[in-house]
């Protein structure tokens, strides 16, 4: 039909959005808009070419080893149990501080972030082992189901983070100044959760009352320095095994998620029941990621090479360019729209589809590539929290008790999102924040 530019965008998007709100997987919708905007627009013979494009950007890209590998280092730790001994020892630790297990959820979190990696792993876990105890001990609702979902998300931020592998197979940066470059707004954010607790629950004592005395007195501190060091140094060991060869330059980021690999499976000898039947689901459900993440690959490849082919990219680009404020005016343009993508995509779509139309703008505007793509990852945080299809919320509802219902979840994500705001605002307005320590650990990255 050849139709024009402008009309293949709102067709080829309009298309997404009406398979998406039919409820058929991500990929096949990718892959079948893309077939139906071939037609319409650049015609039948831009498939062969599309198939050689897939071939090159997602069967024969080195980076994406690193997926697989720590999808399977996530399965590994998740598999081994250390997370509840983790949870329980610095529940303990923090019993005597107001909001204490909030503060938990948060710490854990973060740690399970730069070790599994892996939203729905991390929520489901905390919400199973957190979240009926804070509601026994009289946690608001709220600030317990909002702390465990905006923490758990952070495992797309914090590295390693498969999210930042994948952005940095699409664009220029490489994974080293990634993750250095992700690596303080994910701390930075886990400091906001952790701060905000602690002064709403100063504020209002009744949202997050002490652990019981006689609980804590159950344990000495000779008995809690021990959890500490069996339960909480083996994760981090394992943080550092893995930034550590990254950073040093010791090994690339494939040959790091291989180290990862082997220190989790260590891990899930140690703590693990060390069943061949346990080991073999988890490498199935691992297996069972990484085509996820594949299929969603090979149908973006074919939707945004449509896209490109028809002219859809001049379109977007002459539409952000032309945005009052300049060169402003357009990045606040396009992490809006990313804001929005995020309450009907996840993070796969998105950066899939928005990368190879937005980074050469960027990169014609002159601003520095790093600094975008990390903060386009701080903003995706939302996409998991945000209705109507926000991930979190329904990895939560399916583990909460009875009595947490899903309006509950909908109010308790307002703060946290507005905290993930804040946070990219600061990060606009100090840009050091994201290449300060990439300029330090890799000069010019």
């Amino acid at each position: 039909m050849n139709l024009s530019p402008e009309l293949l965008t709102l067709v080829m998007f309009g298309g997404l959005m009406i398979g998406l709100f039919m409820g058929h997987p991500l990929a096949f919708v990718l892959g079948g808009v893309a077939v139906i905007g071939a037609f319409l627009g650049p015609g039948e013979r831009i498939l062969g070419t599309l198939i050689n494009n897939i071939f090159g950007n997602a069967m024969d890209n080195y980076v994406l080893v690193a997926i697989p590998l720590f999808i399977l280092m996530a399965r590994f730790l998740n598999d081994s149990g250390v997370t509840e001994k983790m949870f329980d020892a610095m529940r303990l630790l923090l019993a005597n501080l107001r909001g204490g297990l909030a503060l938990t959820v948060v710490i854990v979190s973060v740690l399970l972030a730069a070790t599994t990696g892996i939203v729905g792993a991390s929520i489901a876990v905390m919400g199973m082992i957190a979240l009926v105890p804070m509601l026994k001990y009289g946690y608001n609702k709220e600030l317990s189901a909002g702390v465990i979902m905006a923490s758990g998300c952070l495992g797309i931020l914090i590295p390693p983070s498969i999210m930042l592998i994948l952005m940095a197979s699409y664009s220029p940066v490489s994974v080293g100044a990634l993750f250095a470059g992700a690596l303080i707004p994910g701390l930075l954010l886990g400091v906001m959760y952790a701060l905000y607790v602690l002064i709403i629950c100063y504020i209002k004592p009744s949202y997050g009352p002490k652990v019981p005395p006689e609980e804590r007195a159950e344990v000495s501190t000779k008995q809690l320095l021990i959890m500490l060091a069996k339960y909480v140094l083996p994760p981090m060991a394992l943080i550092l095994g893995v930034l550590g060869a990254l950073f040093t330059g010791v090994a690339t980021a494939t040959e790091a998620s291989a180290i990862g690999v082997f220190i989790a499976f260590i891990l899930f000898l140690i703590f693990g029941d060390r069943k061949a039947s346990t080991c073999f689901w988890t490498m199935i459900e691992a297996g069972k990621t990484t085509t996820m993440v594949m299929l969603v690959l090979v149908g973006a490849t074919a939707f945004t090479g449509v896209f490109s082919r028809g002219g859809g990219m001049t379109v977007i680009s002459e539409l952000v360019l032309a945005m009052p404020g300049g060169t402003i005016g357009a990045l606040i343009l396009m992490l809006f729209l990313v804001f929005i993508l995020g309450m009907f995509l996840d993070w796969t779509g998105i950066v899939l589809l928005s990368f190879p139309i937005m980074l050469p703008i960027v990169e014609t505007m002159g601003v520095d590539m790093l600094w975008f793509v990390v903060m386009v990852a701080v903003v995706l945080q939302t996409s998991f929290l945000t209705p109507p299809f926000g991930y979190a919320l329904f990895y939560l509802k399916g583990v909460a008790p009875p009595g947490v219902e899903i309006v509950h979840l909908y109010k308790a994500v307002v703060p946290f999102v507005a905290l993930i705001l804040l946070a990219c605002t600061l990060m606009a307005f100090f840009p050091w924040l994201i290449t300060g320590l990439p300029s330090m650990l890799l000069g010019g990255y």
